[in-house]
């Protein structure tokens, strides 16, 4: 169902403090979340005044990124050091990397790919492969309906166990039953030993996050008219996220919480 509780109102507050006086994992997409939404990917960075803050909550409690992009495409974007980062939509953990089985299952599709690759262009759309999946983006297309009908032809046989997800502007192939955004999130939670957690996000590929959290996690998605979401609150706008940054970081500072070993 669509989340129909403002984070930033009173009640959003209230659970903000509490979780920040527990020990909880921080997550974060980043392109739409962290980092506003731009025309041509390769330009998008978190602001200075975003990172700043962010590099003051990673010296408290640890602080994860979890994004659709590769962790080392995503890694010089932040301006700031996570404590972790998890790339590929969950399946790319930044220290242990992909399954090698996913970047093989999606070899067919990838040989679709290059030979219907002239017919996305012409329809304004471009394949990103990032190993363990890849993306097809339509943001720059002048036609979005004929870039989606492009894009329909090219899914049209699927290889077996590889699967379509579409998201803003963009679909991403994924292989069945990969590591995603939840699974991640559940995992960096043991293994930071978080008693609590929090995770905003914009997108479908956020879901599995907001779904599989527990029932003392803050989940947010920003923008309370995109699709229905399993997350428990919202923001109106990307901007807010500094809102939220600083709420935490008072909290902290108020509950006198340690830094984080």
């Amino acid at each position: 169902m669509k989340p129909v509780r403002y984070l930033l109102d009173a009640e959003g507050r209230a659970a903000l403090a509490r979780l920040m006086t527990r020990r909880p994992l921080l997550g974060f997409d980043f392109d739409g979340t962290l980092a506003p939404i731009v025309m041509h990917p390769d330009e998008a960075r978190i602001p200075a005044r975003t990172a700043a803050l962010l590099a003051r909550l990673a010296e408290r409690v640890p602080i994860a990124v979890v994004s659709g992009r590769q962790v080392l495409d995503v890694r010089h974007r932040l301006g700031f050091k996570p404590t972790h980062i998890v790339g590929n939509h969950g399946a790319e953990d930044e220290f242990d990397g992909p399954d090698p089985r996913l970047v093989t299952t999606l070899e067919a599709f990838r040989e679709r790919a290059r030979r219907l690759a002239p017919m996305l262009a012409d329809a304004g759309a471009s394949i990103e492969d990032k190993g363990a999946s890849l993306a097809i983006h339509y943001r720059l297309a002048p036609d979005p309906v004929l870039a989606r009908e492009a894009i329909a032809t090219l899914m049209r046989e699927l290889p077996p166990g590889v699967e379509a997800e579409h998201g803003k502007r963009v679909v991403n192939i994924l292989v069945e039953n990969a590591p995603d955004k939840g699974d991640a999130m559940q995992r960096l939670a043991r293994r930071y030993g978080a008693e609590a957690g929090f995770y905003v996000g914009d997108d479908t590929n956020d879901e599995p996050a907001f779904e599989r959290a527990g029932d003392d996690w803050v989940t947010v998605r920003i923008g309370p008219r995109l699709d229905h979401s399993h997350a428990r609150y919202y923001l109106q706008e990307q901007s807010e996220i500094d809102d939220v940054l600083r709420l935490m970081l008072s909290h902290l500072d108020s509950s006198g919480a340690l830094a984080r070993p």
